[in-house]
């Protein structure tokens, strides 16, 4: 199962036209959870100490956890593909985060099995989402021999 944890919510009906389509092309191949958590507006550390008590509620023990970080390990679709391959025949679950504007508070990040980043650029928040949904479509299109990925 893919959970995928978000500050915010989709705001644009093309982004969130766009998050559904992969969703529904993905659920041929995983189940999968979308959660959104509230966004929050105070000075920064109070912002990312809210948001961490939101994602923390959807955290479980057992979840192999990614956190999307500018910091993170960059792979080629290919590869992002064998991680998650090898990363399910070990977990059952893989869980990724995404956070706020102010990214994510250094507790969640210790949680982390894994730091992933898809990029050195900034993106929106929403834009991204659709991102990571797509990039997931994929590996799951090339770990089962499908066309798609070229």
């Amino acid at each position: 199962m893919i959970k995928i944890i978000t500050v915010g919510k989709i705001k644009e009906q093309y982004y969130t036209e766009a998050a559904n389509e992969y969703l529904k092309r993905l659920s041929k191949y995983t189940k999968i959870e979308l959660i959104e958590v509230k966004d929050e507006d105070f000075d920064i550390s109070k912002t990312l100490l809210k948001e961490k008590e939101s994602i923390m509620k959807y955290i479980n023990d057992k979840d192999y956890i990614v956190t999307l970080e500018i910091e993170g390990e960059e792979l080629d679709s290919v590869s992002l593909s064998k991680k998650m391959n090898d990363t399910l025949n070990n977990y059952s679950n893989i869980t990724f985060i995404i956070g706020g504007s102010y990214g994510l508070h250094e507790d969640i990040k210790k949680l982390s099995n894994y730091k992933l980043s898809f990029s050195k650029l900034t993106f929106p928040h929403q834009l991204f989402r659709v991102i990571l949904l797509e990039q997931l479509y994929r590996s799951y299109k090339i770990m089962n021999n499908e066309s798609y990925h070229k």
